[in-house]
């Protein structure tokens, strides 16, 4: 363990759960104190980590909701400027408004400032260029989820030098040693009573994942003779109500709703014996969570509308990619991912976790950190 550094300072929107391995690890290996916002007002349902994991944890500061919740406030947050940090890590979205004046103090003060950020990945207009210019401006360096958007933000004219990707990550020690562990089970033909293939869809229940495109999907090529089950991991916060399209279509008996599961063993064991995982809004680290098991992702082709996370998929090699919104082309691309052999699947398998232990991890994440901070 590296001796504690008070030169790097997180302040963050919230002590996110599924961020709680890449925090350790910049907390047992760089020194970092944390500052969290207390809660998210626009995601309540987002389990929080237990922050007291954390050795260099200092406090939490509220956020606080400005015209409407369109800009955020960390009370408490501006002070941290003038204490003995050097380097500050920041939420990099521009409704902060507390962290505009903490870049532009900094920028007086010759502190370094780095905006941790999707970026953006579409053409801004003219009111989101003059949030977005002057903020990425002033920071040290921008660290971007992907190379998508770091691409289209070069085109867009900013400095290339000043963005850097540092991607993103789940447990990925746990998961690790729980790869090593899982194993093939009954546990779908257990439950259905058949051995049809097994689609999965493991995250948030929300209209935007569009989770009805995969039941309409398994209408259709029930149509064709084309037969699969479908298990939902996860929790319906939206009201999306999908067990009334399930009874519409019939379907009652090869869709299980599992349920929400923090289990990560459990999880493993639903992920791994699945036979492709279908996200067709934006996936995000679902694909990362499938990926550390070995299963691969279908989700939809319009990467502007995607979160970064889309770009472990690489098409026809580990997942695949259907036209945004058109049924007909996810079935295809379903019937695609259930008809592999075992050698094929086993190569497939292979190849996601490939791309997690290269670049999607907490042990890249913080050598990027280290050489960013350096």
């Amino acid at each position: 363990m590296n001796q504690q550094n008070t030169s790097y300072c997180l302040i963050y929107n919230f002590a996110q759960h599924y961020r709680a391995s890449v925090f350790k690890k910049m907390d047992n290996e760089m020194g970092f104190d944390f500052y969290f916002g207390d809660h998210l007002y626009w995601a309540p349902d987002i389990k929080e980590m237990n922050v007291s994991e954390l050795k260099g944890f200092k406090k939490k500061i509220k956020n606080i909701k400005l015209l409407g919740g369109k800009f955020t406030w960390q009370k408490g947050a501006i002070g941290l400027v003038f204490k003995n940090y050097k380097h500050f890590i920041l939420y990099g979205d521009t409704s902060y408004i507390s962290n505009w004046i903490i870049v532009l103090l900094c920028k007086i003060l010759r502190k370094k400032t780095y905006l941790w950020t999707h970026g953006y990945k579409r053409p801004l207009s003219w009111k989101e260029k003059l949030m977005t210019y002057p903020f990425f401006g002033m920071a040290t360096k921008v660290l971007l989820y992907g190379n998508f958007s770091r691409d289209f933000m070069i085109k867009d004219g900013r400095d290339g030098e000043k963005m850097v990707c540092i991607y993103n990550s789940l447990d990925y020690e746990n998961q690790l040693v729980i790869r090593k562990q899982v194993k093939s089970s009954n546990i779908y033909s257990d439950f259905f009573k058949n051995s049809l293939p097994v689609l999965i869809y493991i995250g948030r229940i929300q209209k935007s994942k569009k989770i009805d495109l995969v039941i309409e999907a398994m209408a259709l090529l029930k149509e064709e003779g084309v037969y699969c089950n479908f298990v939902i991991v996860g929790e319906d916060k939206e009201q999306v109500n999908l067990n009334n399209l399930v009874s519409e279509k019939h379907l009652e008996k090869n869709v299980w709703f599992y349920g929400p599961s923090y289990d990560e063993a459990e999880i493993a064991e639903l992920l791994y014996n699945a036979d492709v995982c279908v996200s067709p809004g934006n996936v995000g680290l679902t694909a990362v969570h499938s990926f550390a098991y070995g299963t691969p992702v279908i989700t939809h082709s319009n990467f502007h509308n995607q979160m970064p996370e889309f770009e472990v998929i690489k098409s026809n090699v580990n997942g695949g990619f259907f036209k945004e919104g058109d049924v007909t082309d996810l079935c295809k691309k379903i019937k695609d991912w259930i008809s592999l052999d075992l050698p094929k699947r086993e190569k497939v398998r292979q190849s996601a976790y490939a791309i997690i232990d290269e670049k999607y991890n907490p042990n890249y994440q913080v050598e990027v950190l280290r050489k960013v901070l350096s």
